[in-house]
């Protein structure tokens, strides 16, 4: 063969070698996280120019305010935390659309909203040794002013930054504040002025409250925190490690998002937030895989929910839950662990049992990301890794979030592509304020609906009724807090919700007897569910817009999927031992054991599928009841879910002889993936 020849042919091979590499590439999943919310909302300005450079300065100088004041200055708390909201609303105006229009530039209305907010904060500074004494006692006109122009601010800026669910509930606590002398039974009350309605509702038992108080402390905190793990690379590893984990076994991107978005959402601190932050990238690949696409979105939505179950930040509930109860932090997310787990085993086989349902198989090696790469890479665990050795080992939430926020500046050094030089830190502090505008605006209003409960004491009268019911049955009771805790919560997020729900009915449950960790942890879990709970569930909602599913089947997806978190608050409180609230170690196990058992069931049930097909109704009652037995603690409901279970394995098996369509595979038994 001539040279020329086998130059052609080695040139052709070459071709074809580069051609192959090319598909290869093209093969591997893109694991890069979709655009921030907040980036793709029509409601947000695309500031430019000097405005874009002077929102860029506010946010910065507004985040290293909260910084240096937690770390190093302590200062008065209502001048902290209305300087908090003032920088929350300043950003909220100049970033979000008042009403609907193409134009991004800042209007007129907007600079003198900005210039009130700016105003109504130095009134509350200049004036703090009086305020302190004449707010909701005795103001003066100018008080009245100041607290009705504040007041509007709030509801405002919410109603631009979330929509108009929370400012139309809130509106409408404001309206009972004047029309409780017209109403009958427990909400009847004597009626308040509007000078003392407005100036104690936009004091220290309302607006300025226990959750502005959290949110200027801890929130906006955890919201830098979560800014820098995203900057630095950290965050983005977080989900290339879940997609080498998960994304190999059957089903494998429906795993991922479990792992990736309970993670992110533990941090990020909204449902919806977290759902079209790390959904853009799971839902198109659940798709793929072969899930539905109502599926892919309800999985999305349930897992993003749960992250705010998940220990040790909790999406913030868990710093809320420590200023309400007054007890120690790590009381809480130790407590919190062993429910948070079983939530997601729940999850976890519901997306499995559907893999194997629809015969799916993982991710190839080759879409997977490199094993060897992210090996080398381990060290960015540290900043989450540091955290939790912190907040365990007693030191306060304040320095460990600090020292999580530095660790991430110094890992990034170690690396070329997210090396934090001075302008990637400066970016990394505006978008911790950038997220946090939503949060501080929704507890504020959240404040509003806190202040007139505590103003008309209706909380207490419903803790009333409450006992009431429970004198015929406490199960009933139970029932009745789960419904009303839903309810309250439902369009609003997390924090919100849960604030709500702890100022009405967790006393109520207290009143009862229950363990404040109990009652508490209780209205918790369902203000956090309220997000995949129809018919307003925003999580699945958001989720149901990525997929272009239909919303209300998509949030009733996501409800038989989550159905585990609607039960794990009554496990709790018949079987204290999984809040390690009570019992011995070996009964502890035990509870934990026979609960795992309980969920696994659970979600067999649910997705009819127990070592094969389970079709028949009667087959599903049976699975039902064995997971309710498991996941009571006692060794006679125990001992009934195991001869529940051994019937249905009878059954199973003599249905399997009969139709060998549904034999069990080798596949089907195996450990689920």
């Amino acid at each position: 063969m001539s040279k020329e020849k086998k130059q052609k042919n080695w040139n052709k091979e070459g071709e074809k070698q580069v051609e192959k590499k090319e598909e290869n590439e093209n093969k591997k999943i893109d694991t890069t996280l979709g655009e921030d919310e907040i980036e793709t909302s029509e409601q947000i300005r695309n500031l430019s120019g000097f405005v874009r450079y002077l929102f860029l300065a506010i946010a910065v100088i507004g985040a290293l305010y909260h910084l240096y004041i937690l770390n190093f200055n302590p200062i008065d708390p209502w001048v902290f935390r209305s300087t908090h909201l003032a920088f929350g609303t300043v950003l909220a105006l100049m970033l979000y659309k008042g009403w609907k229009t193409k134009s991004n530039k800042v209007s007129i209305i907007d600079w003198l909203l900005i210039a009130v907010a700016i105003f109504v904060a130095l009134y509350i500074y200049i004036n703090l040794s009086q305020l302190v004494f004449r707010f909701g006692v005795a103001p003066t006109t100018m008080d009245f002013i100041v607290a009705a122009l504040g007041l509007l601010l709030v509801l405002e800026i919410t109603r631009r930054a979330s929509g108009w669910i929370l400012p139309i509930l809130a509106f409408v606590f404001i309206l009972y504040s004047f029309a409780g002398p017209y109403l009958p039974g427990i909400l009847n009350h004597n009626g308040y002025s509007l000078e003392r309605f407005a100036t104690y509702v936009y004091g220290l038992d309302g607006v300025f409250g226990v959750t502005t108080d959290v949110s200027s402390k801890y929130i906006i905190l955890f919201i830098i925190f979560g800014a820098f793990l995203q900057m630095s690379g950290v965050g983005q590893y977080f989900i290339d490690v879940a997609f080498r984990i998960a994304g190999g076994l059957r089903g494998g991107p429906a795993k991922v998002a479990v792992v990736s978005s309970g993670l992110m959402g533990m941090i990020n601190g909204t449902s919806a937030g977290n759902v079209v932050a790390t959904g853009s990238l799971t839902i198109p690949l659940m798709r793929k895989t072969g899930y539905r696409p109502m599926f892919a979105a309800a999985t999305e939505a349930t897992a993003s929910s749960g992250g705010q179950l998940l220990p040790p930040i909790m999406g913030a509930g868990a710093f809320l839950m420590a200023e309400i109860t007054g007890m120690p932090y790590s009381s809480i997310i130790i407590a919190a662990t062993i429910p948070a787990i079983l939530y997601f085993v729940s999850v976890y086989f519901m997306v499995d049992f559907q893999a194997v349902k629809s015969g799916m198989v993982g991710l190839s090696r080759d879409r997977l990301p490199n094993l060897k790469k992210l090996m080398k890479k381990f060290y960015l665990f540290t900043p989450v890794v540091l955290l939790i050795y912190l907040l365990v080992n007693g030191f306060s939430v304040i320095f460990a979030g600090t020292v999580g926020i530095v660790a991430c500046f110094i890992l990034s050094l170690f690396s070329k592509e997210n090396r934090m030089g001075l302008m990637k830190i400066l970016e990394a502090l505006e978008l911790g304020m950038k997220n946090a505008i939503q949060l501080i605006a929704i507890v504020a209003t959240a404040g509003i609906i806190v202040g007139v409960i505590a103003l008309t004491g209706v909380g207490q009268r419903f803790s009333s009724m409450l006992l009431t019911i429970a004198d015929n049955n406490l199960l009933i009771a139970l029932i009745f807090a789960m419904a009303i805790s839903i309810i309250l919560g439902m369009g609003m997020p997390t924090t919100a919700a849960y604030a709500v729900a702890a100022s009405v009915i967790a006393p109520g449950l207290v009143n009862l007897g229950i363990e404040p960790i109990i009652a508490h942890m209780f209205v918790f879990y369902y203000a956090v569910i309220s997000a995949i709970t129809p018919p307003v569930a925003l999580a699945a909602f958001a989720a149901a817009g990525i997929s272009g599913t239909d919303p209300m089947k998509t949030s009733v997806e996501a409800f038989k999927i989550g159905l585990a978190a609607f039960i794990v608050p009554f496990m709790f409180f018949f079987s204290p031992e999984l809040l390690l609230e009570s019992g011995t170690t070996g009964s502890i196990i035990l509870a934990v054991i026979t609960a795992l058992i309980g969920v696994y069931l659970l979600s067999a049930a649910v997705q009819g599928w127990f070592f094969g097909k389970t079709a028949s109704w009667y087959s599903r009652i049976i699975l039902l009841g064995a997971a309710i037995m498991f996941m009571l603690s006692g060794i006679q409901t125990d001992v009934i879910g195991i001869i529940l279970t051994i019937a249905l394995i009878g059954i199973q098996k003599f249905i399997n002889k009969s139709d060998p369509r549904q034999a069990v595979t080798h596949e089907d038994i195996s450990a689920s993936s």
